[in-house]
């Protein structure tokens, strides 16, 4: 273990014991296992107040106060954001939410659905597909207990000071990527892709060590970027340029410790529903994101189909992309996409999802 990584774990075991003891005594009495939580968003994000709190009360009630969770956003327990996934697979931390794009090829299956060509515009779709797809994917997940694995509704772009309403309009443009998926899309429009957690993205504009990112306006809101651009652009009919996937896991042995009855508890709320009511949540609050940027003064761009087509076409280029890279390890990343155009199909046909 590295000198960083012991102080690192110290850091946050401090930190856990102190804000523990001021915040909540009781709660250490009641509880027989109690559960903390890490997450690289504020705590006024979408993530943490109707994703991890609600999750985290619900399985609270159902386990008659038997499980407790202590919640810090905002990497509250120390290190940075592409840590999160070290942190929980480690245990210093026994849950954490974190994008598998910041630590590039460690989860090279999910990444399917990040693809501009797989993905369309609805969270929801994609995130049942994901769950019908688990077996495919869970050898990503071998050192860890997945809990959810989500997208959000997908990126648009967000400018600083430089509307895009073409492909043209993009190219040597430096844009924020969220993953490497990301970046080799942002390569083949002839722009140069900056990697960095989204928490970094405000003062990146601010300094305007970047002209824009890739983000959803869901995201936008909290990050309040509407103070920090003047244009927005989304593909034709709302569609975004691709996804980013989400992971929310427990250290293995915090899961395993758990009796047969409380990990019955996780897994109930842990599964298809809980996917499906997030993807409906990102979806909604989507719209209201572009609404406000509109309202904050936003040119907000809709492509028409025609300038649409001009980014289309370079989808099968980077799907390739993906491809080699999946043969390198020795995986069938082809199948991969067939059976998430055909799960995300078959979940947008779905008349209840309001797509």
């Amino acid at each position: 273990m590295s000198i960083l990584h012991l102080l690192t774990r110290l850091t946050i075991a401090v930190t856990v014991l102190v804000t523990f003891s001021v915040t909540a005594p009781q709660t250490a009495k009641s509880a027989e296992f109690t559960f903390s939580v890490h997450h690289f968003l504020s705590a006024r994000a979408l993530t943490h107040t109707q994703m991890i709190e609600p999750w985290a009360k619900r399985i609270e009630e159902a386990s008659n106060g038997r499980i407790k969770f202590e919640i810090y956003p905002a990497m509250a327990l120390g290190g940075k954001p592409p840590e999160l996934y070290r942190q929980v697979r480690d245990g210093v931390v026994d849950i954490a939410w974190t994008l598998p794009g910041y630590t590039p090829g460690v989860f090279p299956r999910v990444e399917v659905f990040e693809l501009s060509g797989v993905h369309g515009g609805s969270a929801l779709a994609t995130n049942m597909a994901s769950q019908s797809m688990m077996p495919m994917i869970a050898d990503d997940f071998d050192d860890l207990h997945p809990l959810l694995v989500h997208v959000h509704s997908g990126n648009a772009l967000h400018l600083a000071s430089k509307p895009v309403g073409s492909l043209a309009d993009v190219k040597g443009m430096k844009i924020r990527s969220p993953s490497r998926t990301g970046a080799w899309m942002l390569e083949a429009w002839g722009a140069e892709p900056v990697g960095m957690p989204v928490p970094a993205l405000p003062q990146a504009l601010a300094k305007q060590t970047v002209d824009g990112a890739l983000v959803p306006f869901e995201v936008a809101m909290p990050l309040k970027l509407a103070e920090l651009t003047e244009h927005g652009t989304e593909l034709a009919n709302g569609r975004r340029f691709g996804t980013s996937t989400f992971l929310f896991a427990m250290n293995k042995d915090a899961y395993e410790s758990l009796p047969a009855d409380l990990q019955a508890i996780i897994d109930e709320h842990s599964g298809a529903e809980f996917a499906a009511a997030m993807g409906k949540a990102w979806d909604a609050v989507e719209p209201k994101g572009v609404e406000l940027a509109r309202e904050n003064g936003v040119e907000v761009i809709t492509l028409d189909d025609a300038r649409t087509a001009e980014f289309d076409a370079l989808n099968a280029a980077i799907t390739k992309r993906w491809l080699d890279d999946m043969a390198a390890r020795d995986l069938d990343g082809q199948a991969l996409v067939d059976a998430a155009k055909a799960a995300i199909a078959d979940h947008t046909a779905e008349p209840d999802q309001g797509h």
